[in-house]
């Protein structure tokens, strides 16, 4: 019966080229679920741009299927892109998600000023039918409270999605992974495992979030003056951990940073960040207490220009700066991309003289992700007839499809695919499928769409060689020019007065000579001071501003 009905679809709209903007689809017939919907951050080849979306064109082609959307955890690289997706869909599906995944998503909504769609709170345990896909809810842990992992059934065969997941057996919050919920599914046959593979490359466990308390609090016991934490915002499990440290060494807790102060605000009223209102004090109180007592939790920890720590370390920040007496942990690892602007951050605080800490030289951070003893242990639990990893660079879904064959499974039930490639599932088996649409979206200021590579190229050369704007004045009656200013921003010959008398007299010489062609216009004389002026400043700077022609009386 099953070969007869349409194959189930499995289709990764986002999150096997890197590190973010998670997203897949699954179709069957008529019916549709998206699980995760994120973001990832631009990075020195995007200048200019905020946010990149993945291109969800096929959900919105066929969002008469979409049956609801479902978001395994409440980090930026699994939630940002909502906001944008039901902007762009007509109708608003039912979201599902843990509370404090809820209450992240709401935030966003709020903050694009969305009205609030069907949030649905699921948790361990739970079962939600969303057309012909029966949907089972399972605990995992990870770097954030109300992780789920899913376990999906359909008439076709039945998938395991993992989410981000380590199997800590010392959770901050007392929630380990529900591995009786794992066993049990597998017990049922999973036809289809979908397993987190971000490090799929390192060897053995991941730390307990817990072995990261011990030196927290060891750093702020022993601090002389203040203390400034910068963390992923929404890493709860380490801001509790920050906030019993300081409170149980009597120091009082602040919180800067836009996203750091809602999420605290969020995870407070919801119940999964406990510190009492006394312990909380307001940037701007903080003068009011001595340094040794105060903690102040931080944004910045991947370098961010914008950031609390970044603003702090520039003494740019409007109530908070850094200084030789005080304490600065790094509690987290730059995502790939980042690093070059971890480590600017790092510079400028070492300049101050303050003293800093990051996982390089204590064990300040534990990743959220597990390593390689743990997939394997997921995939010995789960026993799937199928393996597709997701999340994570190429080289981390080759690493842990290689660890899927160690563990048995065939080399043809292994897939590796990328964005865009599909799976069709019937009767359990697995086969790739026909590709559809994707790609990236960029989020640039207002504005949200493919960017042009001519854009992108043009920014690029306007952070590298500046721009140079050069305006030609023609006499009428002689058809002559009557004159040339040349002008340079984020070049170095700014100053140079000799080169720049040469560079008019290029452009006047290229001028006058295009205007004794019989077909001179007003575009042939932009060119001919785009192409003299470009061509000289190489000549003479091996340098290749964006020029700018103005051409007045022409």
């Amino acid at each position: 019966m099953a070969r007869r009905q349409p194959p189930l679809r499995i289709i990764p709209l986002g999150g096997l080229d890197g590190i973010g903007k998670n997203m897949t689809a699954l179709e069957l017939g008529d019916d549709m679920i998206v699980i995760d919907a994120g973001i990832m951050f631009p990075d020195d080849q995007q200048p200019g741009i905020d946010l990149i979306l993945p291109d969800y064109t096929y959900v919105l082609e066929h969002e008469d299927r979409l049956r609801g959307i479902i978001i395994t955890h409440g980090h930026e690289d699994h939630t940002g892109a909502i906001p944008y997706l039901l902007t762009d869909l007509d109708r608003t599906p039912p979201i599902y998600g843990s509370r404090l995944t809820l209450g992240f998503v709401e935030g966003k909504l709020e903050e694009h000023r969305i009205n609030r769609p069907r949030l649905n709170e699921v948790k361990d345990g739970s079962h939600i039918q969303l057309g012909c896909f029966n949907v089972d809810f399972f605990a995992t842990t990870h770097s954030i409270p109300g992780a789920l992992g899913l376990f999906v059934r359909t008439p076709q065969g039945s998938i395991l999605h993992t989410g981000d997941f380590k199997l800590d057996q010392t959770p901050i919050d007392g929630q380990t992974p529900n591995y009786q919920a794992i066993c049990r599914f597998a017990s049922k046959g999973v036809d289809l495992l979908m397993s987190d593979s971000t490090n799929a490359t390192r060897p053995g466990f991941t730390p307990s979030e817990a072995a990261v308390g011990a030196a927290l609090r060891h750093i702020i016991k022993n601090a002389p003056g203040r203390v400034f934490v910068a963390s992923f915002s929404s890493h709860i499990h380490r801001l509790q951990q920050v906030c019993d440290a300081s409170v149980a060494v009597g120091r009082k807790v602040v919180v800067t940073g836009r996203s750091m102060v809602t999420n605290t605000k969020i995870a407070r009223e919801l119940g999964y960040l406990h510190v009492a209102d006394d312990d909380v004090v307001d940037a701007y109180e903080i003068d009011e207490l001595p340094d040794e007592k105060v903690v102040v939790l931080c944004t910045g920890s991947q370098g961010e220009p914008l950031s609390a720590l970044a603003r702090m370390a520039t003494g740019d920040h409007k109530s908070l700066s850094i200084t030789a007496d005080d304490t600065v942990i790094i509690s987290a690892t730059p995502v790939p991309g980042n690093e070059k602007s971890v480590q600017g951050i790092i510079n400028a605080l070492s300049k101050i003289g303050c003293a800093i800490y990051d996982k390089s030289s204590t064990l300040v951070h534990v990743s959220g992700h597990g390593s390689q003893e743990e997939l394997r242990l997921m995939l010995a639990m789960t026993r799937p007839r199928n393996f597709m990893p997701v999340h994570g660079e190429a080289v981390h879904l080759r690493a842990h499809a290689g660890l899927a064959r160690e563990m048995g499974l065939a080399p043809e039930n292994v897939f590796v695919v990328d964005n865009g490639e599909t799976l069709e599932m019937r009767g359990g088996q697995v086969r790739v499928g026909q590709p559809v649409e994707s790609g990236i979206i960029f989020v640039d200021g207002s504005q949200v769409g493919e960017a042009q590579p001519s854009v992108m190229r043009e920014r690029t050369r306007l952070a590298k060689d500046g721009v140079v704007s050069c305006v030609v004045v023609l006499d009428k009656r002689s058809s002559r020019v009557e004159s040339v200013q040349v002008s340079g921003r984020g070049v170095s010959f700014a100053d140079d007065c000799d080169l720049v008398s040469e560079a008019r007299d290029v452009v006047r010489n290229s001028v006058n000579g295009a205007l004794g062609s019989a077909k001179a216009g007003p575009e042939t004389v932009r060119k001919a001071v785009r192409n003299s002026l470009s061509n000289f400043l190489w000549s003479q700077t091996h340098t290749r501003p964006v020029v700018i022609p103005t051409v007045l009386g022409a």
